[in-house]
Parts: structure tokens; sequence; C-alpha cells
């Protein structure tokens, strides 16, 4: 349709999309989303990963301190799922009695780290109960925010009173790992992972059947 506008030339009614156009439009950017967003959340997972790992590796830098500075002892202490699941340590009854008393591992490393945030994964989103113990914490809004740490502490090796000496395979002893695995997991395929310290120092991001497998291995 055209109208004629007193000394201007005819002028053209520009017409608005059309319902067909617009869903073309719309399947396009859903099509684009569909696309980017995965790769955008991938992206943002190895973020956290690399962060968590960068956390993990000073926690080993100060447990190396502390090791020094105690003739190689490991620090007689806890994690914040074990003031939880105090009937699970009936096998070494010794520890499982000093458990209410005993401090919380990172406060006894704190004076190594000089800051409390290494403890806390930024992919931590909490957990109703820890991966590896039945116990009811919900560790919301995150287990750091809720309990102080992100990770747990292979308490077996302060059960046991073991030195750094007595640890015949370092390399293959988890020392601290995420309590949750659905922290850097996907949901597609559905799988859980873990970022793991191991007693040597090293640092792996590894699935639940190879940490299944690290709890199996033997002091």
């Amino acid at each position: 349709m055209f109208y004629q506008i007193s000394g201007v030339g005819p002028i053209r009614k520009s017409a608005g999309f059309s319902l067909v156009e617009l869903m073309v439009v719309v399947g396009v950017l859903s099509l684009l989303a569909a696309i980017l967003l995965p790769a955008i959340s991938t992206a943002q997972g190895k973020a956290r990963e690399v962060s968590c790992n960068s956390n993990l590796r000073q926690v080993g830098m100060a447990m190396s301190l502390y090791l020094q500075d105690n003739d190689g002892a490991y620090p007689y202490a806890v994690d914040v799922v074990d003031v939880h699941v105090i009937p699970f340590w009936a096998s070494y009854p010794d520890f499982q009695k000093d458990i209410p008393s005993l401090p919380q591992v990172q406060d006894v490393l704190l004076p190594y780290t000089n800051s409390r945030f290494v403890y806390r994964c930024p992919a931590d989103t909490g957990f109703i109960s820890p991966d590896f113990q039945m116990a009811l914490m919900n560790a919301f809004p995150s287990s750091f925010q809720k309990f102080g740490s992100s990770y747990g502490y292979r308490t077996e090796i302060a059960a046991k009173k073991i030195t750094e000496s007595q640890i015949r395979k370092p390399a293959e002893i988890n020392l601290f790992l995420d309590l949750a695995g659905q922290w850097h997991g996907t949901l597609y395929p559905l799988a859980q992972r873990y970022n793991v310290l191991f007693a040597d120092g090293h640092i792996k991001n590894l699935d639940r059947a190879q940490i299944n497998g690290l709890w199996a291995n033997p002091l």
C-alpha cells in the first residue's frame, strides 16, 4: 500500500514479520542456544576444576610444611564428615573416643595456608549426604559455608597414626578429595568426578570407579 504526501513521492508502508518468519527466527536462536550453552557450561566447569585444583595444590603444600615441622606425622585430626559418622570408627576405638575433641584438619593446617578459602571448591553446591559415608548432613548452600571445607581427608591416616615414611605408595593414596562427585560431574553422560590430592602431592580428576579403587589401596 502506498501513501502520497504532498511534495514527497509515494511511501511504502513497511510490513512487519510474518508468523512464519518469526518462527524461523525463534528456531534459529533456539538452535544456537542448544549449540552454545553446553560449550559455555563446559568452559565454566573446566574453570571451576582448575580453580579447585589450585586450592588443593595449596593444601598439599601446607601439608608438606606441616610434615616437615612434625617429623613426618600427619595431623591427628578429623574432617567435616567424621563427627557425623562416629560409629563408623568402631574398629579404631581410641580414635573413635577422641573424635569429639579432635580439631578439624583445615584448622590444623591454617597456619600454613593463612586462608580458609583454599578449602572452598568453587563448584561446591552442597549435598544432602557425602558420597562415601551414610550421614545426613544437609550441607547447603555449600559444604564450605556450612562446615568450613569442601574436601574430605583420608582420616584413616590419623586413626592409624601413620607417618609419611610409612606410606608405601604415596602416588596411589588419596589424601584430600571433593566430598561430592556431582560438583565436577556431568549430567550427560551422567557421571561423578572428583578432584583428588594424592599423598605425593600430585592432583588428578577421577571418576567414581577410580575413587573406589583408591579407597581400597592399603596405607
